[in-house]
C-alpha cells in the first residue's frame, strides 16, 4: 500500500479575491462578507507528518484487518464489517493534528473539545429481495435461496443523541467543531465494491455558515423529541439521524478537509489521498461541498429563480446557458450545482420523523 497523491490545501485552493479559482471546482463559492469562527486553535496542534501517518493508520487499523475479515467471512459466513468508531477517532486526530483525551465515549474526542462522529457504509449487510435473508456485501447470490436479486444497503448515517437542553447546549455551544467521518464506495451505483473512499467534513457550530446545523438540532429536540415524550413518556425517540449527502447535509455547508480513495481494497489496498487540508488552515476560507441539483424539488428551484440575484445564479450555470427567460425546467438542466449562496435561499424541509421499534427482535428460524 502506498501514497500516490497528496493535495494539501494551498492558498490557491482557498477563496481569496487575490487568488485564482481552484482548477477542480468541487465546492461552492463563499460570499466574502460572511463572518465566521472556523479557525482551529493552533496551540493544540501537536501531531505532525500527518498524510504519511494517515496512510499507516488506515493500513494497520482498517484495511489490513478488513482483508483478513473478508477471508474469514467466506469460511464462517459471519459479517466482515469492521466497526469504524474508535479507528475513526484516531483518524480524526491525524486529520486535525490534535490528540484525544483518552476518555473513550465519556469526554472530549479531541483536545480542543471537538466532537467526532463516524459513519461507515462499507460492508453493510445486504438483503435478498426474494426471501429476505441477509447477504454479505462480498456475496453475489443469496446463500438461502440462490437468488441474485440483492438489495444493496447504503443507508448508514451519523447519529446525534439529544435528550435535554443541557445536551443541546453542549452540542451547539460547548462543542465548537464537529468532525464527520465517512467511509463508503465511490462507485456504489455501479455495484463496484473493491474501491473504497474515506472522507472528513467539519461543521463549526458557532459559525454563521453552519447555522443550519444548529437549526436542525434545535428543531429535532424541541419540536420532535419533546413532543414525542409528551405523548408517550415511556418510549425514548431514536437519536437524530444526520444523513450523508442528503438535502439537510448540504444545507449545513459542511467543509471538506480530507478525502482518500482506496483501490483494490479487498486484496491489495492502495491508498490515494485526494484532498487534505492542513490542520492550521482557517476553515472559513475553504469552500463548502456542492449540492447536486437532483436533490431539489421544482418549488425549491423556483424559489432560487425568484429570490437569488442574477449574478448568483449565472455563475453556477453551465457554459453558454443564459438566465434570461429561464424556467424551472431549464434551470434544472442548466445548473452545474447548488453553491452555498444559492442554498441560503432554500427552506430547511421539516421532514424529521421519529422511529420507534414496533416489534421485538426475532431470530430467523432455519428449517431442518
Amino acid at each position: 500500500m502506498s501514497l500516490v497523491r497528496v493535495q494539501a490545501a494551498e492558498q490557491s485552493n482557498l477563496v481569496n479575491p487575490t487568488c485564482p479559482r481552484p482548477t477542480r471546482q468541487l465546492y461552492a463559492v463563499i460570499p466574502c462578507e460572511i463572518l465566521t469562527v472556523m479557525k482551529p486553535n493552533t496551540k493544540l496542534i501537536s501531531l505532525k507528518d500527518n498524510p504519511r501517518q494517515i496512510i499507516k493508520l488506515l493500513e494497520e487499523l482498517v484495511l489490513t484487518p478488513r482483508v483478513s475479515a473478508l477471508k474469514w467471512s467466506a469460511i464462517t459466513k459471519q459479517t466482515p464489517n469492521i466497526k469504524i468508531g474508535y479507528p475513526g477517532q484516531h483518524l480524526a486526530s491525524l486529520i486535525t493534528g490534535m490528540c484525544g483525551e483518552r476518555t473513550g465515549a465519556r469526554g472530549n474526542d479531541l483536545i480542543d473539545g471537538s466532537e467526532v462522529k463516524s459513519c461507515s457504509r462499507i460492508d453493510q449487510l445486504d438483503v435478498c429481495k426474494k426471501c429476505g435473508a441477509s447477504v454479505a456485501r462480498s456475496e453475489e447470490t443469496c446463500s438461502a435461496c440462490d437468488s441474485t436479486d440483492i438489495i444493496r444497503k447504503d443507508d448508514s448515517k451519523w447519529l446525534f443523541t439529544i435528550r435535554s437542553e443541557s445536551d443541546l447546549r453542549v452540542l451547539l455551544q460547548d462543542v465548537n467543531r464537529i468532525v464527520l467521518l465517512m467511509g463508503d464506495y465511490p462507485r456504489f451505483g455501479e455495484a463496484h465494491f473493491s474501491t473504497l473512499r474515506f472522507q472528513a467534513f467539519e461543521i463549526w457550530t458557532r459559525s454563521t455558515r453552519n447555522a443550519r446545523f444548529a437549526e436542525l438540532m434545535k428543531n429535532y429536540y424541541r419540536k420532535i423529541y419533546l413532543a414525542h415524550k409528551k405523548n408517550n413518556v415511556a418510549k425514548t425517540p431514536a437519536p437524530k439521524n444526520f444523513w450523508p449527502f442528503s438535502y439537510q447535509f448540504y444545507l449545513c455547508n459542511p467543509i471538506p478537509v480530507f478525502e482518500c480513495i482506496v483501490t483494490s481494497a479487498d486484496a491489495n489496498p492502495k491508498i490515494h489521498i485526494e484532498n487534505y487540508v492542513e490542520p492550521h488552515i482557517d476553515r472559513s476560507k475553504i469552500e463548502s461541498v456542492h449540492m447536486p441539483v437532483e436533490l431539489l424539488k421544482d418549488p425549491e428551484l423556483g424559489l432560487i429563480l425568484k429570490k437569488a440575484r442574477p449574478q448568483e445564479i449565472q455563475k453556477c450555470l453551465v457554459p453558454g446557458a443564459r438566465l434570461k427567460g429561464m424556467t424551472v425546467d431549464r434551470l434544472r438542466t442548466s445548473l452545474k450545482y447548488i453553491d452555498e449562496q444559492l442554498r441560503s435561499y432554500l427552506p430547511l424541509r421539516d421532514t424529521d420523523r421519529i422511529s420507534i421499534a414496533t416489534k421485538a427482535y426475532a431470530r430467523r428460524v432455519n428449517e431442518s
